[in-house]
């Protein structure tokens, strides 16, 4: 279960990152946010978001028209 979930369906890129970057500011190190989008560029977007900002993202997963990922905020 993550510490927080940001919806953010129906936005597209950058606006899910951005969301997800502020977010990301008020869960604890070590902490997760699950972030629910439904545009197709953010599996892409969130791999190199956490690989350039020093999370982890744990699980990355599609259901029907939704992706979900789940991201490990880092120190």
């Amino acid at each position: 279960m993550a510490n927080q979930v940001l919806d953010v369906k129906g936005l597209n890129c950058p606006l899910p990152i951005l969301r997800a970057k502020k977010a990301l500011k008020d869960v604890p190190i070590g902490g997760t946010l699950q972030v629910l989008a439904t545009d197709p560029g953010a599996v892409k977007d969130f791999e190199a978001f956490c690989r350039t900002t020093g999370n982890d993202l744990v699980e990355a997963k599609t259901e029907g028209e939704v992706f979900s990922f789940l991201i490990k905020r880092g120190s």
